[in-house]
């Protein structure tokens, strides 16, 4: 009985020192889309939105300048869950609610790409999903009690990848099938109301109906409530507050919207700041939970965004692809402003406070680095991770890598007319130096990231040299992991890179 108390105490003890971990990720956040200075200075669109809270968070921890997801939502979520790039786990684009129904649009020159439009499954993978094993089921198996809130979207309605219980969590709110929300507004009961609802309806909220309580108030409250039971037991926690905001539909948060029409700002660009705006309050709100319950010095968060800011003019206001300046273009672009994003990590006694890296890092390093915060070794995985841990960055801010290269592979048409980085679109970073390639023509752009962020001056013909070690290592990659490639019309067979 002794040595049963003591084993007890022994347990509860290493539980305590176990951190607890949350992801905070923002749905289509660009880079700039906050008052943090990732750029070096508070700039352009810094100036314009209120986001105290990504401030306070980047006072505590560390600011990562040059942090990477891919194009569009689903690639980048899957990255995160598996360790895997985009071109290897073989979901290039997003996963429509639907099942068996890819999501590229008709093309006059491609057939889709063999890509795995089924997402994630836990059963036996085929040709359109594929199987692996994920963190937070690792972070579960070892006594982690793992909570998801928000947005899902790793496979559609009738795959087991629809359901975030499925793939390693304990407690799931609203996490779905759906890409983005049908509405933000509870007097729509977000997209319930009987006769209206549709595919993209937020499930399991409705004591939040009528209330006048914004979507994002209402998933932090109801991820607030899921962490008691494991504060209270002193059980490690990691928490995925997975935001549908700031994705379309851009409807105006009423908390803040009128300061914004004050200011003289277009509506849609206001009803976007006032989604900004809340998401930053519910970061607040999380760290002040941590701080009511004496667990934010044992505890990480890792703030993110999927992809790049959203920058098509029918959705926003302002010429298109001017959003995210002085980054190029946007969401769905292989250029900066589709992938680079705005990524902050904070773990007290670990990670000095206050610091920022240029190092580069790419989403699926997330899954890795977590399990190595976690403390859990010598796991087994169904699939080959292909992210690299960044806890050597996080302990040392001046670390530098310009060796390892980071991919980026669009094979797809993600809108029915081509933008710029945007279908059909390959790139690859090593070092400052970043390929841009047009899988349409062939045609290869040259970029110097460290001299030229807007990437508005091509080199490849004034370097032809690292041109063509870039392509290499770009095609080499895209082979070794069996890149899913669109298909030629004219042959009727994927489109080989030599």
């Amino acid at each position: 009985m002794l040595l049963l108390f003591l084993a007890t105490i022994s347990l509860a003890t290493y539980a305590q020192e176990r951190p607890n971990i949350i992801v905070f990720l923002v749905d289509d956040m660009g880079w700039m889309d906050n008052t943090v200075p990732f750029s070096g200075k508070k700039q352009g669109f810094n100036f314009i939105y209120h986001t105290p809270n990504m401030e306070r968070l980047a006072a505590k921890g560390m600011i990562f300048t040059d942090a990477y997801a891919t194009p569009v939502c689903t690639p980048s979520r899957l990255s995160l869950l598996t360790g895997m790039n985009a071109a290897h786990h073989g979901v290039t684009n997003w996963t429509s609610p639907r099942k068996n129904q890819p999501t590229d649009n008709a093309d006059s020159m491609f057939l889709p790409a063999n890509w795995r439009y089924n997402g994630i499954t836990t059963g036996k993978p085929d040709r359109t999903s594929f199987a692996a094993t994920t963190y937070p089921q690792l972070l579960k198996d070892n006594g982690y009690f793992t909570v998801h809130a928000g947005k899902a979207h790793w496979g559609p309605m009738g795959t087991t990848g629809a359901n975030p219980r499925n793939l390693g969590y304990v407690i799931n709110i609203s996490g779905h099938a759906a890409g983005h929300p049908q509405s933000y507004l509870s007097e729509e009961f977000y997209g319930n109301k009987p006769g209206k609802n549709s595919a993209q309806s937020v499930p399991d909220l409705e004591e939040y109906y009528n209330t006048g309580t914004f979507l994002t108030e209402a998933l932090t409250l109801e991820a607030l409530k899921a962490l008691e039971f494991p504060v209270n037991q002193q059980q490690p926690f990691y928490l995925n507050l997975a935001h549908y905001a700031v994705h379309a539909p851009i409807q105006g948060d009423d908390r803040y919207l009128q300061k914004y029409i004050d200011a003289g700002m277009d509506i849609r660009e206001a009803k976007y700041a006032t989604l900004l705006e809340g998401m930053d309050k519910s970061l607040g709100d999380v760290m002040d939970f941590l701080e009511q319950h004496h667990i934010e010095k044992n505890t990480v968060i890792i703030f993110m965004s999927d992809n790049g800011g959203l920058s098509l003019s029918s959705q926003r206001g302002g010429a298109a692809h001017t959003q995210n300046l002085p980054l190029r273009a946007g969401k769905g672009s292989v250029y900066e402003g589709g992938t680079r994003e705005p990524m902050i990590v904070a773990w007290p006694g670990q990670v000095a406070a206050g610091t920022v890296t240029h190092q580069p890092v790419i989403i699926e390093d997330f899954f890795p680095t977590i399990l190595e915060m976690a403390g859990i070794t010598g796991y087994k995985t169904l699939q080959t991770v292909d992210g690299i841990s960044f806890m050597p960055i996080l302990k040392k801010p001046g670390f530098k890598d310009d060796t390892r290269t980071f991919v980026w592979h669009f094979p797809n048409k993600w809108i029915p007319r081509d933008g710029p980085g945007i279908n059909y679109c390959s790139a690859i970073r090593q070092g400052d130096w970043k390929l841009v390639l047009h899988l349409r023509d062939g045609r290869r752009e040259l970029y110097n990231l460290k001299q030229d962020i807007g990437e508005t001056n091509d080199l490849s013909k004034l370097n032809k040299e690292k041109t063509d070690e870039l392509y290499k290592l770009l095609v080499t990659k895209l082979k070794v992991w069996n890149a899913p490639m669109p298909v030629l019309k004219s042959t009727g067979k994927p489109l080989i890179l030599n």
